[in-house]
């Protein structure tokens, strides 16, 4: 979000909640409306506010309650010489946040120099203007290269386990024409295969015979067609799962 000068504004800001309340637990409730969004105007502008409650009320749309808002302007904002409102809390956050914005950015050229304009508006840092802390607001980190969206090896894929009518020898000798390609036998890698052996009206133990006879990874039902046309139809023993 940008103010009226096209500057980046603030987006977030730290409330102490038990601060504010203790701080705040006199005023009315126009009073208290009246505060919470002339803070929110005060750190969207990042700059004070003017003397002037009636300008105030019209902006946080509180145009009857200018008296109000002389109120908490007194009693929470200090006339600086240049005649504005200022509260202390207010800028010491927005001094912060321009700080980090600033170091931001300079972060992000050294890392990322061609990319222009993708700017980091990490905006933290504001205030109630009378509670205790300056913590930050922390965001979630930029994604990298290391954290791209399928790249997770957590999330791969869940390995197969081995179907009650296949044998240990088989399942092991299959797995290991997989590990040979680099290829781990996953659960989606296997209902593949489930699905591709109905086509061919096989079982998954003559399947899996095939492949290891074949030095396949895989299984297509089309490739069976494709062997019966090379060399014939290849003799496959309904029991082979019993190896």
């Amino acid at each position: 979000m940008r103010n009226l000068d096209g500057v980046t504004q603030m987006r977030f800001y730290p409330f102490h909640v038990g601060d504010y309340q203790a701080h705040t637990s006199h005023l009315t409730d126009v009073e208290d409306l009246a505060y919470r969004r002339m803070l929110d105007l005060y750190y969207l502008g990042e700059t004070p506010l003017p003397n002037d409650p009636q300008w105030i009320a019209r902006r946080i749309r509180m145009p009857a309650a200018a008296q109000e808002v002389q109120q908490v302007l007194n009693e929470y904002f200090t006339i600086s010489e240049d005649g504005f409102r200022r509260n202390k809390r207010c800028d010491l956050e927005i001094s912060s946040y321009q700080r980090m914005k600033t170091g931001g950015a300079k972060g992000a050229a050294k890392r990322w120099p061609k990319d222009k304009g993708s700017g980091g508006e990490n905006g933290e840092g504001n205030g109630e203007g009378i509670q205790g802390g300056n913590e930050g607001v922390t965001l979630p980190p930029l994604a990298t290269k290391n954290h791209e969206p399928g790249t997770n090896k957590n999330t791969e894929g869940v390995l197969a386990s081995k179907p009650i009518d296949v044998s240990d020898l088989l399942w092991k000798s299959y797995l290991l024409v997989r590990k040979a390609k680099n290829l781990p036998f996953t659960q989606l890698a296997f209902e593949a295969l489930e699905r591709e052996a109905k086509k061919a009206n096989l079982t998954i133990p003559q399947v899996l015979t095939l492949c290891c006879e074949q030095g396949w990874a895989g299984f297509k039902a089309e490739w069976l067609e494709e062997e019966k046309k090379k060399q014939g139809a290849p003799k496959i023993d309904p029991f082979a799962g019993a190896l």
